[in-house]
């Protein structure tokens, strides 16, 4: 065996406390080299992926995650790693690493069904190769976050959904309101292999992890028949690793965009511009799905079109002709969930910009509650009220930003009789039976079993999500405080 592959089997295993602090403080040190030199490319990280202390880390988060239940192809879940012995689980995934031995296996396909009737193709890889994602995320998010813009929120730390929706937001409010609502056709399925590992190449000269890389690209996929299909594009989704890699691949279109907006100059040459007839535009991006807010007219909007399918055109990707489209404001547009419309203010000659709910979320909502709900269901009502209860609060926490109030109440009114539809029917009880149950002198009782009661969503607060700008910070630097750009 060469000197090189040689395995200290003599590891001493960090406490997950004290691998977490290791982990910070490398993941410090490489976003605070990669933000000092744009151009450096790194080398000799994959002594960072192999150490100790980030494969705990990883093991921590696939075993903290919701998929840990779910097996790959090989059949082993997070709780035979438990069983086995995390350490000896580790021993052996280090030793395949240090060797040069590892190899992932294929993901195991799982088609789960989108609105329309459609079906989103997840890809599940397993444990072992999980790991090894998760360690170089561990390694490579803190590089990459040095270049990535701050038009793009999905899947990037301390960024969510509702930060895009607030700068959607600010910049509609301050005359961006003619819309290129695009989407990706089959994002994650047609990735340009060749074209994103050239952009991780601009970051990272350490073959092993460029090899490691390319080779969860290649890893195939095991479809529900069984049959093994090669990847020679995209990057599944389902894998702790395709978020980042997306985003790496998308960034094109952010460096695209940051780079015209730079070229418009200040606010006041921005509004110079507009003077003289021209437009202003500015991408908000969340993962795949995005926007181009324009401060025009039409047409400008039509010729960023042609232009974004000329840059996405470079990682192999192109727009869906039937669900890109061109909006104004004032007829509204869906992004993540919420409907984002310029109207009047009602009594007022007064137009704002308002996010409400859209309508799939609560269509989507009720289909939930209508499926724990049914005549058959063999749930106890304990159970059911607190998967209901789940739902709605999980739900009511995300949309309780927007113009809301009114959504809350109609849903809570219609989970309300839902629930006592149920009840009646499974009981074969009367109307006036469920009064005798619920209704006192005092007025209606709240539906409870079993010291469970059932959510009311309509008493959520409903709250304005406050504008985070420029201000948002990365886990690896100071808060920062520079101001919000102009539009």
């Amino acid at each position: 065996m060469p000197e090189d592959t040689v395995v200290d089997t003599a590891v001493t295993w960090p406490s997950p406390q004290e691998a977490g602090t290791r982990v910070r403080e490398m993941q410090i040190k490489l976003h605070r080299w990669a933000a000092a030199d744009r151009g450096r490319r790194f080398d000799d990280v994959f002594n960072f992926v192999s150490d100790p202390a980030t494969l705990v880390v990883a093991l921590q988060r696939v075993a903290g995650n919701a998929g840990a239940r779910t097996a790959g192809v090989d059949g082993v879940t997070a709780a035979h790693v438990s069983l086995a012995g995390p350490e000896v689980f580790l021993d052996h995934v280090r030793s395949l690493l240090k060797t040069g031995t590892f190899r992932p296996l294929p993901v195991r396909e799982k088609m789960i069904p989108k609105t329309g009737g459609k079906l989103r193709r997840l890809g599940i890889p397993t444990i072992t190769d999980r790991v090894v994602q998760a360690a170089l995320k561990l390694v490579l998010e803190p590089i990459f976050e040095a270049d990535f813009r701050p038009c793009s929120y999905g899947f990037r730390p301390n960024r969510r959904a509702h930060d895009a929706i607030a700068e959607i937001h600010h910049l509609a409010t301050a005359g961006y309101r003619w819309v290129l609502d695009a989407d990706i056709e089959a994002c994650f399925d047609r990735i340009d292999h060749p074209a994103l590992m050239d952009r991780v190449r601009a970051r990272l000269k350490d073959k092993r992890v460029l090899a490691l890389v390319k080779a969860f690209l290649k890893a195939g996929i095991m479809t529900e028949l069984g049959e093994r299909n090669e990847t020679t594009s995209g990057t599944p989704q389902g894998g702790i690793l395709s978020p980042l890699l997306a985003n790496i691949a998308l960034s094109v279109l952010d460096e695209f965009f940051a780079e015209q907006w730079a070229a418009m100059g200040t606010g006041n040459q921005r509004r110079q511009r507009r003077d003289k007839g021209l437009a202003t535009w500015q991408l908000v991006r969340y993962a795949d799905d995005f926007l181009v807010l324009v401060h025009g007219n039409e047409y400008h909007v039509e010729d960023l079109r042609e232009q974004v399918s000329t840059v996405l055109a470079t990682m192999g990707l192109r727009l869906s002709p039937t669900k890109t489209r061109i909006a104004h404001l004032a007829d509204g547009v869906d992004f993540l969930g919420f409907r984002i419309v310029w109207q009047r203010k009602r009594g007022t000659n007064k137009w704002h910009v308002y996010t409400f709910i859209a309508d799939k979320p609560v269509q989507a909502l009720k289909r939930k509650i209508k499926s724990l709900t049914r005549r058959l269901s063999h749930l106890s009502y304990r159970e059911t009220l607190v998967k209901i209860n789940y739902i709605q609060r999980g739900w009511a926490n995300y949309f309780k930003h927007a113009v809301a109030k009114h959504t809350f109440s109609h849903l809570q009114n219609f989970i309300w009789w839902r629930v006592i539809n149920w009840v009646m029917r499974r009981n074969r009880m009367t109307w006036r039976a469920i009064q005798r149950w619920l209704r006192t002198p005092q007025g209606w009782q709240p539906i409870a079993f079993d010291g469970v009661e059932l959510f009311k969503i309509a008493k959520v607060p409903v709250t304005r999500y406050r504008y985070r700008g420029s201000k948002i910070p990365n886990p690896w630097q100071p808060t920062t405080t520079s101001p919000a750009p102009t539009a």
